[in-house]
């Protein structure tokens, strides 16, 4: 059975089954001149424009072959709009420290890393609402990472006891490379409403190793890393792909610098802390936007 969703002030409601949907009809919630909107429709369109929906009787509605609507701007796309919005994100400062709190203390014991990391990935996932996209989440399983995490932390060790120092170059390189291998994993485990969207990183390891080693490089000169991390973001975003739409970051080096100063700073405080991941993780949210595809 179809899974329907409406808007009602400028908000997403639902997913509801069909019989329950069709009780919100026959109650006068959802009215003719409603927006909504199914898995397999182009975009969101008014319910009387469904042929039968509205009707009452047993019939199914007929839903038009195309990929899921975009909302931007607060408001909705109607059928074959290539609008786009930004990405927002928004939870509980109690939710977001004890949370917290377990993850780094229970990162102390070392093996239950790789659970611990998934558990929260989940979380904050969820917390993350995209344009056209409901119900975000992520379906990744620890033991996918279990060996990654494994033989990285053996190396380490290994690399430890040595005294060997060209080693920790060789260890620094395979960080970068365990983090290329995260970022496609955790890109290709995105879903919503519990299906996967098919999504991809197709950056080259040689790129993301030469973004890091920028990146480094950049920190000598105190203020230049904002702007190399703008630029990444931007070559990583551009590399997603299984998408309809762009996926763009409009935030500046500039407005990356001067918000890490001042969450640094406030972050020394310790009590502000939640407060300023949530400020950060808004701001980076709202500098991502989707957009149209450009033509070729």
């Amino acid at each position: 059975m179809a899974s329907w969703f409406y808007a009602s002030e400028g908000k997403q409601q639902g997913p509801y089954p069909e019989g329950q949907f069709r009780d919100l009809i026959a109650q006068g919630i959802v009215r003719p001149d409603t927006l909504v909107w199914s898995e397999g429709m182009a975009g969101w369109q008014k319910a009387a424009e469904i042929p039968g929906l509205m009707s009452g009787g047993g019939a199914p509605p007929i839903i038009p072959a195309g990929g899921p609507p975009m909302m931007g701007g607060g408001g909705y796309a109607g059928s074959g709009s290539a609008a786009g919005g930004s990405l927002s994100i928004d939870f509980g400062i109690i939710d977001f420290t004890w949370r917290t709190l377990a993850l780094l203390i229970g990162s102390c014991f070392i093996i239950p890393i790789p659970w611990l990391f998934v558990w929260y990935t989940k979380w904050i996932v969820s917390c993350v609402t995209v344009p056209g996209r409901p119900n975000l989440s992520f379906t990744g399983t620890a033991m996918t990472v279990v060996p990654w995490f494994l033989g990285f932390f053996v190396l380490a060790v290994v690399v430890g006891y040595s005294g060997v120092q060209v080693l920790n170059l060789v260890l620094f390189i395979v960080e970068i490379v365990l983090y290329w291998m995260l970022i496609k994993w955790m890109v290709a485990n995105i879903a919503s409403n519990g299906q996967g969207l098919g999504l991809s990183f197709t950056g080259s390891i040689w790129g993301y190793i030469g973004w890091n080693l920028l990146f480094a490089v950049s920190m000598i000169t105190i203020i230049g890393w904002a702007w190399v991390a703008a630029a990444q973001l931007r070559w990583m975003y551009r590399n997603i792909e299984g998408t309809r739409r762009e996926i763009v970051f409009k935030g500046s080096g500039l407005g990356i610098l001067w918000r890490g100063i001042v969450a640094a700073i406030l972050s020394s405080l310790i009590i502000p802390i939640p407060w300023v991941y949530r400020w950060i993780m808004n701001w980076f949210a709202s500098q991502t936007e989707l957009a149209p595809r450009r033509s070729m």
